[in-house]
Formats: structure tokens, C-alpha cells, sequence
């Protein structure tokens, strides 16, 4: 049994809530235990999860019976947080799932995702069942079964795709009949109403209420309102090179579904695989990163700080803890070691935790 279900079921004995599985590219899904670890026996009660991603810290801090603000500038991100952390007990029925993959006569189905991704990430069939289940998505009125099933539909777009990024133009990777090094064309192939089933199982599994109250919150990480006892941080990545993780570039195709009316005055139409027009962020700009930083220590300077970083980023280690220390008197760095991210080939990289008291 994993460290997580263990402690969780000491505070919540008859709880079989368990965090989704994920392909996210930067995800701590993995890393969750050790970072809980090291911050277990500080005294903090709220807490924020300022760059929520895939929720899993957030889902951690939950387990432990925090009260958790989750929060990400993404909207799809968003769903996240509003379907597995603030979600304290809304489930989707097998009924609603069934119902969620028909094609219903009284609604009309427009046809974006076909007419404007063909031959781009999926195949025209699949652009249309796309088309369909957005749709039927957005029937639904409760805030959370919209997010489950906004999940769900997420991960099964994840999933069939090439290194589950949107990236790049690449379909032909996954249709071409050869021998692969990577990937697994079962999973690709695999149909997608398969893959919604599972994961918005998975969705409902995760459903939990831990007693107290819990946020989703969508706004720049130096907006949210309100003060915790704790802020947990953990920004896109720069490295060394100056290259930064860019989840808007990478996630383009997810974010574009929650602006579905919107989409196409979104959409970049310069670019080979319609990604989404850049918006330009200080966190990903090895020139405004280390302000950034600044603004945002400064921003929570009345809270705990645990920042999760890499060790050879942008700014450094010894950069942040210098910054760090303008408004927190003790600093202290833990080392997780080296830690592999899929499709990272740095492998000199090591995982640390910045915490500021």
C-alpha cells in the first residue's frame, strides 16, 4: 500500500478516494509523498497551491485534511481543481456517462475541432466524437459534473496523443505502420469512448470530502485573494539554456475546449498545428523570471514558502534562496535527488524544495 493511501486512511478510515493517474508533462504526481514529508510537521492549516497544474500537491494537502486553495491561469487546469479539490462529493452517474457519449437529435452538434484540426492530432472520426462530447459536455448545468466530465475528456485527449502533447502537427506518428521506439499504439488506438469511461471513473474515484473548505480559483498566481498559512509553489521550468516549459503552448488543443464559441479568434492560423496565439509570460522569460520571483515572495511574505524547482533552472538554486530570504529569516533546501521527467533528457538535474519560514 503507497505512503498516500496510508496516511490518508488514518484521518478518513473508511475513504477509498485516490488521485487519478496522469500524463502531465512537469506533473508531482510522483514526487507528492516526499514533498509531504518534508513539510508534514510545519504549522500550517490553509494553504495554496499557487500553480495547481494536475492538482496533485493540492490533492496531498487535501488528503492531510488541510483546507486547500487550488489555483491555475489555465482554465482547463481549472477543471481540475473544481472537479478534485473543490469537488467535495458531486459524482457523475454511469447513466450521465452513457448519456455524455450518444448523439442526441434535439442538439446541434457544430463542428469545430473537424474543420479546423483535420489530419492535425486525430483522425476526422475522432474529431467529430470530439465535437459531439464537448458538446454534450456543456449540457450539463452542476459546476462539478461539468468538471469531472471536462477531466475526463482532457485525459482521454491526452492519452492519443504522440509524447500526449499537442505540440506539433504529428498525427502521421501515430497512423504510420511501422516499428516504434516509443509510444503504444494499442493505447493510441484504443477508442475514445474507452478512454472516457476510464477516466471519468477515475475522476469519480478521486471525490472526497475531507471537512473543511476547499477552493478552485483561476488567476494569475499574484492575484488570488485572501492569505494562508502556507503557499506552495511551483512554476513552469526555464532551463539553464534559457528554454522555458511553456503548458499554454504545450496544452493548447485542452484550453481551446473551454473556449469552444471562441476558439477560432483564438487560434494562431500562421501555425502548422493551430496552436493558440502566444501570450507572453514573465514566467517563462529568463529576463523577468527572477522579478517574477521576486514580486511573488513578496506577495506571500506573511506565509510559509515551499517552492518546487530543478537545480540547474533559471533562476538557480542559490539565486532563489537568496531571494528567498528578503522576507523569510530561515531558508532550507532539500534534495530529492535525481528525478526523470518523461520526455526529459536532462539527466543532471536534481528535484529540490525551497522552504521559507
Amino acid at each position: 500500500m503507497r505512503k498516500t493511501m496510508a496516511y490518508q486512511q488514518t484521518l478518513f478510515p473508511n475513504l477509498t478516494a485516490e488521485f487519478p493517474s496522469t500524463r502531465y508533462q512537469g506533473s508531482k504526481a510522483k514526487l507528492v509523498d516526499w514533498i509531504w514529508e518534508q513539510i508534514a510537521d510545519l504549522d500550517f492549516m490553509t494553504c495554496l497551491d499557487a500553480f495547481g497544474g494536475t492538482g496533485a500537491v493540492a490533492y496531498r494537502l487535501k488528503q492531510a485534511g488541510k483546507g486547500v486553495t487550488y489555483n491555475d491561469l489555465l482554465h482547463f487546469n481549472y477543471y481540475i481543481g473544481l472537479a478534485l479539490i473543490e469537488n467535495k462529493q458531486v459524482r457523475l452517474s454511469p447513466e450521465e456517462v452513457d448519456w455524455l457519449l450518444l448523439r442526441h437529435p434535439e442538439i446541434a452538434y457544430p463542428r469545430f475541432v473537424q474543420d479546423n484540426f483535420p489530419d492535425i492530432y486525430f483522425t476526422d472520426e475522432e474529431n467529430a466524437w470530439i465535437d459531439q462530447t464537448i458538446t454534450n459536455i456543456r449540457q450539463l448545468t452542476d459546476p462539478y459534473k461539468f468538471a469531472l466530465a471536462f477531466f475526463a475528456l482532457c485525459q482521454a485527449c491526452i492519452i492519443k496523443r504522440p509524447y500526449n502533447l499537442f505540440h506539433r502537427k504529428n498525427l502521421y506518428i501515430r497512423l504510420a505502420k511501422v516499428e516504434r521506439s516509443f509510444g503504444n499504439k494499442t493505447t493510441w488506438d484504443r477508442p475514445f469512448d474507452e478512454w472516457f469511461h476510464i477516466f471519468a471513473m477515475e475522476a469519480n474515484r478521486a471525490v472526497f470530502d475531507n471537512g473543511q473548505t476547499n477552493r478552485a480559483l483561476n488567476f494569475d498566481a499574484l492575484d488570488v485573494p485572501g492569505e494562508y498559512d502556507l503557499v506552495y509553489i511551483d512554476t513552469p521550468y526555464i532551463s539553464k539554456q534559457g528554454t522555458p516549459v511553456d503548458y499554454l503552448a504545450f496544452y493548447h488543443f485542452l484550453e481551446g475546449l473551454t473556449m469552444y464559441d471562441e476558439w477560432g479568434k483564438h487560434i494562431d492560423l500562421r501555425s502548422k498545428h493551430r496552436r493558440l496565439k502566444p501570450q507572453p509570460s514573465e514566467w517563462t522569460d529568463k529576463k523577468r523570471i527572477h522579478a517574477a520571483f521576486d514580486r511573488l515572495f513578496g506577495r506571500y511574505r506573511e506565509s510559509i514558502l515551499v517552492v518546487s524547482y530543478r537545480s540547474d533552472g533559471i533562476p538557480s538554486e542559490s539565486e532563489l534562496v537568496s531571494l528567498l530570504k528578503r522576507y523569510k529569516r530561515h531558508v532550507c533546501v532539500e534534495h530529492f535527488g535525481q528525478y526523470k521527467y518523461v520526455l526529459s533528457t536532462n539527466t543532471e538535474s536534481k528535484e529540490i524544495l525551497l522552504i521559507g519560514t
